[in-house]
């Protein structure tokens, strides 16, 4: 049974950050930031889930730039005990899916926790002023293959988001993996 993310916490500031990328820099939010409106997302290499809409991530994310929409995605899965998550790991899965945006990785857990991510993908979608303003998911699945009708609700709400600096008022949760978390 898949995990759900939370209803949208309108207006809620992004946590900043200092994470390395699959390219080796350190990355903080300001570094990230878009113009128009930046999308964090939670996502790690093995997940159905994210398997299933990795193809649409890559494309949206490209769209998004165009309308001055920055994005970012992180992985916290715990490596050790998921090694397909593991850095390396990470380095080829966003080669291989032509990611455009940089790919983070957050071994402490400590940013995951912060943004209170709870599955992979987990969407969160601010505004220019860095206001939480949609928290929701791609697009329908059914069974794990992408319903392609028209445009993503990511990239209407996005759009939306851009253009208005609001998000929809009604948002369909995300739905995934539960993100691995370390035994502390």
């Amino acid at each position: 049974m898949p995990i759900q993310t939370p209803i949208c916490d309108f207006g809620q500031k992004a946590h900043d950050f200092k994470l390395k990328s699959t390219d080796n820099k350190i990355l903080s939010l300001e570094d990230i930031k878009g113009e128009n409106g930046t999308l964090i997302m939670f996502i790690c290499n093995h997940c159905p889930y994210v398997k299933a809409v990795t193809k649409d991530i890559a494309e949206d994310t490209k769209k998004l730039k165009d309308l001055g929409i920055n994005a970012v995605a992180i992985c916290a899965n715990d490596a050790e005990n998921y090694p397909e998550d593991s850095f390396e790991n990470m380095i080829e899965f966003a080669k291989k899916n032509q990611f455009s945006f940089p790919y983070l990785v957050d071994e402490t857990q400590e940013i995951a926790r912060t943004y209170d991510a709870v599955c992979t993908p987990d969407f969160f979608g601010y505004n220019k002023n860095l206001e939480l303003q949609y928290r929701g998911r791609l697009r329908e699945l059914k069974n794990l293959v992408p319903v392609r009708d028209g445009d993503s609700d990511l990239f209407n709400a996005m759009k939306q988001i851009a253009e208005t600096g609001k998000g929809p008022e009604n948002q369909t949760p995300s739905a995934g993996c539960s993100i691995k978390w370390k035994n502390s």
